[in-house]
């Protein structure tokens, strides 16, 4: 029987909040916790986290601990490592529910074989069925959903991002429980001498975006006049990213280009694949340019709450009920369209 609850964060890379991610477990946190009349702790990783703790006040837990300081500012398995280690075991939780970041992703797993528990990641959702914890996430590809079950002491449970509503409360006032944690000579060896990342308007996979935009192999292929242009397509689909902030997805065959001699689209890579086996992101609303949407490309679509493609084909996979609508017209066209009316709206 679930106890004790501890909801696991380290602060963003801007060192002023959590993760959009851990908003959202936070949510899921608090709502098991009263429905299991559990016990919820707080446990954070970062450098200053007095603001943040701040604004989690009313998130109803009896404790809020931290573990701060620069060393554990910038992620780093071994001192992450420690550092949750140290809260755990003061929580003494029997669950413990984080965000599936990639900083975590990297450190819990050796923090559930410290403990003598168990680890599970990628998880959509926890719940109690007939008064049993059970944890869901899917396998085969994103084809079949499992629940499962563990009696494991401590479960250790990373949710997925846009499975479950933020948290949201005013801020107030937290008395935090400093944790003390001294880092060994090896644990600090490794040090951050800074991030290098691409301009915001050359990034063109936005996790947080309200649309994805999905590319298909037909913006390579050979148009009316019996040529391709790919310099066309990339200018059409960049300055649509540009102006509405979507993120760019692709599909298989057209990710799968590079390496058959063909053209392709400079800024597509496997990084953007959607589908079988590539991303299946979650965002409200998602448009497919030139895809047929097959089955392959279709699993990855499954999270977009709406869902529209173009196409020329009447007769592609998105017609028949895997489109909520399908605008059969040319895609050069059409996004040569919208892109005219998002330069206006703009100006």
């Amino acid at each position: 029987m679930t106890k004790n609850i501890l909801f696991l964060a380290h602060l963003d890379e801007s060192g002023n909040g959590l993760p959009k991610a851990a908003w959202e477990v936070l949510g899921a946190a608090v709502e098991l916790a009263k429905e299991l009349n559990a016990s919820l702790s707080i446990g954070l990783i970062g450098g200053d986290v007095q603001s943040t703790a701040d604004s989690l006040a009313n998130a109803s837990a009896q404790r809020v601990l931290a573990v701060a300081g620069s060393h554990f500012a910038q992620p780093r398995y071994a001192s992450d490592l420690l550092a949750a280690d140290a809260l755990c075991r003061v929580a003494a939780a029997d669950l413990i529910l984080a965000p599936a970041t990639s900083r975590f992703l990297r450190a819990l797993p050796g923090l559930a074989h410290r403990l003598g528990g168990r680890v599970d990641t990628h998880v959509t959702s926890v719940q109690v069925i007939d008064g049993t914890l059970c944890a869901t996430r899917w396998f085969y590809r994103q084809r079949i959903e499992g629940v499962f079950q563990r009696d494991a002491n401590p479960w250790i449970l990373l949710l997925d991002s846009g499975c479950h509503e933020a948290f949201r409360a005013p801020s107030g006032k937290v008395n935090i429980e400093q944790l003390a944690v001294d880092l060994p000579a090896d644990a600090r060896r490794t040090t951050i001498a800074g991030i290098r990342a691409p301009k915001s308007d050359s990034q063109t996979i936005r996790p947080d975006a309200a649309m994805l935009f999905v590319a298909g192999a037909g913006w390579t292929k050979k148009q009316p006049d019996g040529k391709s242009h790919p310099e066309q397509a990339e200018t059409l689909i960049l300055d649509f990213l540009r102006a509405s902030g979507a993120s760019l997805g692709g599909s298989k065959s057209l990710v799968d280009q590079s390496g058959e001699n063909q053209a392709v689209l400079g800024f597509m890579t496997h990084l953007n694949q959607v589908g079988q086996t590539g991303a299946t992101p979650r965002h409200p609303k998602g448009l497919s340019t030139c895809c047929h949407g097959e089955e392959p490309h279709v699993v990855g679509w499954r999270f977009i709450n709406e869902r529209r493609a173009i196409n020329l084909d009447p007769n592609c996979g998105w017609a028949r009920g895997k489109a909520d609508v399908l605008y059969v017209a040319d895609a050069f066209q059409v996004m040569t369209k919208v892109n005219e009316l998002l330069k206006n709206s703009a100006s």
